[in-house]
């Protein structure tokens, strides 16, 4: 719809002139509420009526009486002032990160030992502030996070880049996840130990088996029968009793469950890294780039942590 130039003569200022003369009974007590001199108020009021071509008061009363027309005006317009109140003290909100929304992806290990404490911590502070989080595999968050589907995502690192900014936050040693009852979680342990017992794997599109398919892992190890979207589905059937896995430190401990046991294999050098995960071509938000500064913050306060996108 095209204005009329005519109206853009009239601003928020006059409007609020008129409001407060209305609320107030008098221009000079409508001055005072609105921090002016009793001159500029009317100067105001003058501007106004000379563009609207028609008096807003009756001068000949003592104090002035506020028309028909004026109050008919105030009358209509009192929602959209009420409205615009509503609309900018919700932005105001949201810029000193008071209101709004965050959606962060994470692999399930990722979320007990780091993402949570600082989420908490973060949410805490902020009480009218939403949170989505999303587990899933590294490259499926990536996507997300590419997408804006997610503000950020904590995993493993993505192979396809060039539209994310990847920084190292974590580093994972790789081991045994048995039960906590399994012979093994009571001896040394090494890969040719493996052989000859039941290995529930990852399915391939997932960080662990890339990384478990470039190491020194025998092929007939990572030829598993049985296999799982999710670390939680592993952990799930270890439990059961089903069998055995190669997972990073932090997946096995997941849920601090005493019925699991992280064992170190003596001859697998293999580490997990999982990163922070951010989109290159777009600004983050007011509030996911508050919580990312912090998370960062506390990376850096821990020892050794890199703190440089990679």
């Amino acid at each position: 719809m095209k204005l009329n130039s005519d109206n853009l003569n009239i601003n928020l200022r006059h409007i609020r002139a008129l409001q407060s003369i209305a609320e107030e009974g008098s221009f000079n007590a409508a001055a005072l509420k609105l921090g002016v001199v009793p001159s500029a108020l009317s100067d105001l009021i003058r501007q106004f009526e000379a563009t609207v071509g028609s008096a807003l008061f009756d001068r000949g009363a003592r104090p002035p009486i506020m028309t028909p027309l004026a109050r008919a005006f105030l009358e209509e317009v009192a929602p959209l002032l009420v409205g615009m109140d509503e609309a900018i003290t919700r932005m105001r909100q949201t810029a000193g990160l008071e209101l709004g929304s965050i959606a962060i992806g994470a692999s399930p290990s990722a979320i007990t030992e780091l993402l949570a404490p600082e989420l908490a911590a973060f949410l805490a502070a902020r009480p009218m502030v939403k949170c989505l989080l999303h587990d899933d595999v590294a490259e499926t968050l990536a996507q997300m996070v590419v997408a804006g589907q997610l503000d950020m995502a904590v995993a493993g690192r993505a192979f396809h880049s060039h539209d994310l900014r990847q920084c190292e936050i974590m580093r994972d040693e790789f081991g045994l996840a048995c039960r906590s009852d399994d012979e093994l979680a009571k001896r040394d342990v090494r890969l040719e130990d493996l052989r000859h017992r039941v290995l529930i794997g990852l399915t391939a599109n997932s960080g662990s088996y890339q990384l478990l398919k470039r190491s020194k892992v025998p092929q007939e190890l990572l030829e598993t029968r049985i296999n799982a979207h999710s670390t939680v589905a592993q952990l799930c059937m270890i439990r059961a009793g089903m069998g055995i896995a190669l997972l990073p430190r932090n997946a096995v401990n997941l849920f601090n469950d005493p019925a699991l046991r992280f064992v170190h294999i003596k001859d697998l050098r293999l580490s997990r890294r999982l990163y922070l995960l951010e989109p290159a071509k777009r600004p983050l938000s007011a509030l996911a780039d508050a919580f990312s500064r912090q998370l960062k913050s506390h990376i850096g306060r821990q020892s050794g942590a890199p703190e440089e996108a990679r």
